[in-house]
């Protein structure tokens, strides 16, 4: 092959690593799609399994699984999260930001994003639980929809299928729940049969943009 041909290759070789990098825009999965490796499960472990690329949370009993793998050490504070999520009639979970592994009980730190179309509680999904509540469903049982999630600083956005149900900014009153952490899945009840896939997770800078 003359000079002219391998400059060619190697030119090629270098857009489609600069198209890969470029596609990637920083996403990073948290889930491999068939096992719960990087998740810890704070409960009982039965309440969470792994069946056709999905992770089924099933509160048989009551239990959070933990993200505890070795993407940022599982330590968190600016980020964007997004997951496909789909529920079932009646069923309740949640998404818990900025928590911390514990073996048992409700989580104590941190924020939850609920996840609720027809369970009887009245904070539906995009809420941010007791903080800004959403009443009216912004999805349908049965049906897999995106869930957005972002902190930047005090900043927190919530998106179902990208629209904003959430907007809300910590008052500097020393009560905010914000830090640093990790995020939990909630398996709420034997009920509540709750699917979680694509977790994914793009770190942003420590320092919130100005």
């Amino acid at each position: 092959m003359n000079l002219a041909g391998m400059t060619m290759i190697l030119l090629l070789v270098c857009v489609g690593c600069f198209a890969a990098e470029k596609a990637d825009d920083g996403w990073i999965s948290l889930f491999d799609g068939k096992t719960l490796d990087g998740w810890k499960v704070g409960g009982p472990a039965e309440s969470f399994t792994v069946t056709d690329g999905a992770i089924v949370a099933n509160g048989k009993p009551m239990a959070h699984l933990f993200y505890d793998g070795k993407v940022k050490d599982h330590e968190f504070r600016n980020f964007e999260f997004k997951a496909d999520v789909m529920t079932t009639p009646q069923a309740n979970s949640g998404i818990y930001l900025h928590t911390k592994f514990q073996p048992g009980g409700w989580p104590g730190k941190g924020y939850e994003a609920q996840v609720n179309c027809t369970h009887s509680d009245p904070v539906k999904t995009g809420s941010l639980y007791h903080v800004q509540d959403v009443k009216q469903c912004p999805h349908k049982d049965n049906e897999w929809f995106t869930y957005y999630i972002m902190v930047n600083g005090k900043h927190i956005v919530i998106k179902v299928n990208d629209k904003t149900t959430v907007d809300y900014t910590e008052p500097d009153d020393g009560k905010g729940r914000l830090s640093i952490g990790t995020f939990a899945l909630q398996a709420h009840d034997p009920k509540s049969k709750v699917l979680f896939k694509n977790i994914m997770v793009k770190p942003l800078p420590d320092e919130p943009a100005k």
